[in-house]
């Protein structure tokens, strides 16, 4: 339950901060919301992450898919024993529901937050990012943990 209910409000934010933005913003334009440290910057986003993997949508679909795929079979058993880590998994699936949805409804992704050092990303992006970080630390302590355990 508690991977559905990440996924579900990863996607929900993510469409409804990327709606505020197609509604509000030209393609292009940029507002000033903490000075010297974030920019909201309407950037319609046709190649896959970093830029990479060029503009194929079903490439990058199929991309996005074998990788959820990859990180549920090796995370897999952790979550039928850890409420945290299907949050996070829900986090990265809801987020990339979130970008694959966008490629079929706008032929591209939203992408708006502008750190000005960092390229533009959204909400679906840093639900990924989190989750992936919080599944890496999780592997840490788990791998801590058994070290601890063999050692006593």
């Amino acid at each position: 339950m508690q991977f559905l209910v990440a996924a579900a409000l990863a996607f929900a934010l993510d469409q409804y901060t990327k709606h505020l933005v197609v509604a509000s913003f030209a393609p292009g334009e940029s507002k000033l919301v903490v000075p010297h440290a974030l920019y909201w910057t309407y950037v319609q986003n046709h190649a896959g992450a970093f830029g990479l993997f060029g503009t194929q949508p079903w490439l990058l679909v199929g991309m996005a898919l074998l990788v959820l795929g990859i990180f549920w079979y090796s995370f897999r058993e952790a979550a039928a024993h850890s409420a945290f880590v299907r949050i996070a998994f829900g986090a990265i699936a809801g987020g990339a529901i979130g970008n694959i949805y966008d490629r079929f409804h706008y032929g591209f992704v939203v992408d708006f937050i502008d750190l000005h050092w960092w390229p533009v990303f959204n909400v679906a992006d840093s639900c990924i990012t989190v989750g992936v970080v919080l599944l890496i630390l999780t592997t840490f302590r788990r791998e801590r943990e058994r070290t601890a355990t063999r050692g006593a």
